[in-house]
């Protein structure tokens, strides 16, 4: 197990990590790139911002300095939204140690870049020799600060580093699987962002739960077919970081994306519904990422990222969008798979 780890990024899952973590006897630091919110998280024990109504354990350290949140660590999470991941990591690379592992929590694919969140700190981090993982999964932030029962999945190229950080985050009520399929699990834990914005938009003009599931089905088609086209492994869109996370982000209200879907659902403009949301929504800057960058790359049909797109860049009226997939031309859904 891992015995010292440095938390990057104060959000509310860097928060759920530092709290799950500290009951498990682990030294833990936390690091925010504003130093400000970082103290007054460390005076009030309690990240009001992000992860309101859940008091952090005493045990949990707070570094605001740059130079020292890495010293003595054998394994940083990074807990990053996807965009602000080269900015943080830039920063941060001077004082990185060469070969600690990092484990990326962050979901979502680079727009400029097309990266996901390990290849975006591998990139930053050129030339030094390390381990990368990443954990994904169903994992809403508030429950795992609640202690309820969940799982994920932590996935490398480096077998014995996931097993490692699922020995240190496994509990009686948190579960990790280990997935090598790092390129799949980071791609279905992007995807699932914009799917979940779908289904908002599904809740908030009342379509149903037919819709619903139906959307929940032909999101998890697309994201697999993007995934083949990238040399994912295609038993990973079945498992915990694909239909698992599609299916807690499509239903949760406490879900950013869906929320952010509903609201435009029900009449709000994308900017306003955005200008509601506290947190980062995901799953807009990966629709951008997807739509102009890897579907003419990869050449795949994705009709409703593709509407979601257009929801939410060109402001095509909601009912426009879905009488538009629901007509579009009649086939098999076998192939699909």
């Amino acid at each position: 197990m891992f015995k010292n780890i440095s938390i990057i990024g104060d959000g509310a899952m860097g928060t759920a990590m530092a709290m799950l973590l500290a009951e498990q006897n682990v030294a833990v630091r936390m690091w925010g790139y504003d130093p400000k919110q970082l103290l007054e998280i460390e005076r009030s024990r309690e990240n009001v911002r992000f992860l309101p109504g859940h008091k952090l354990p005493d045990a949990v350290r707070f570094e605001p300095r740059d130079e020292s949140i890495m010293t003595d660590a054998d394994l940083i999470i990074s807990a990053v939204p996807c965009q602000y991941i080269r900015s943080v990591w830039t920063r941060l690379k001077k004082f990185t140690p060469e070969n600690i592992p990092i484990c990326s929590v962050a979901k979502g694919i680079e727009n400029k870049t097309l990266l996901g969140p390990t290849q975006i700190i591998a990139d930053c981090l050129a030339g030094a020799s390390r381990s990368l993982a990443a954990l994904s999964g169903p994992t809403i932030a508030d429950e795992i600060a609640r202690k309820l029962p969940a799982t994920a999945c932590a996935a490398s190229a480096d077998e014995p580093l996931a097993e490692k950080i699922q020995q240190t985050l496994s509990t009686a009520w948190f579960r990790v699987y280990t997935n090598t399929d790092i390129v799949g699990v980071e791609l279905a834990g992007a995807i699932k962002n914009i799917i979940a914005i779908a289904a908002g938009i599904i809740d908030g003009i009342d379509a149903g739960s037919n819709a619903k599931a139906a959307l929940v089905c032909r999101g998890l088609a697309e994201i697999s077919r993007l995934g083949a086209a990238m040399g994912a492994t295609p038993q990973t869109f079945a498992g915990l970081t694909g239909l698992g996370d599609l299916v807690t982000t499509c239903i949760s209200p406490r879900s950013r994306n869906r929320s952010f879907g509903e609201r435009v659902g029900k009449g709000l403009s994308p900017q306003k519904a955005k200008a509601a949301t506290v947190s980062v929504i995901e799953g807009i800057g990966t629709c951008k990422a997807v739509v102009e960058g890897l579907l003419p790359k990869y050449n795949v049909e994705m009709p409703i990222t593709q509407a979601v797109y257009d929801i939410v860049f060109k402001n095509k009226p909601v009912q426009d969008a879905v009488t538009e997939l629901m007509t579009r031309r009649l086939k098999s859904e076998l192939p699909e798979y």
